[in-house]
């Protein structure tokens, strides 16, 4: 399954999501939101408006949710 977190500069809880993935082994690619426009209109066209936006597989969600990416584990 592919991971890509969707983040932006001095995010708290971007940091945090990376680090938790990190910690579980699971890789992951890193996309910022400020850098690329492309990556902004999907996110926000999925009707997400606060970093991160974590998309897995078929499922997406946004900010650090510690749940969630254990459940990718």
């Amino acid at each position: 399954m592919s991971i890509t977190v969707y983040s932006k500069p001095a995010c708290v809880q971007c940091t945090a999501t990376t680090r938790a993935l990190q910690a579980r082994g699971i890789e992951f690619d890193v996309v910022d939101l400020t850098q690329n426009e492309d990556a902004y209109a999907h996110v926000s066209g999925l009707g997400y408006r606060q970093a991160p936006v974590v998309i897995a597989g078929d499922s997406h969600w946004s900010g650090f949710r510690p749940d969630l990416i254990g459940q990718l584990s």
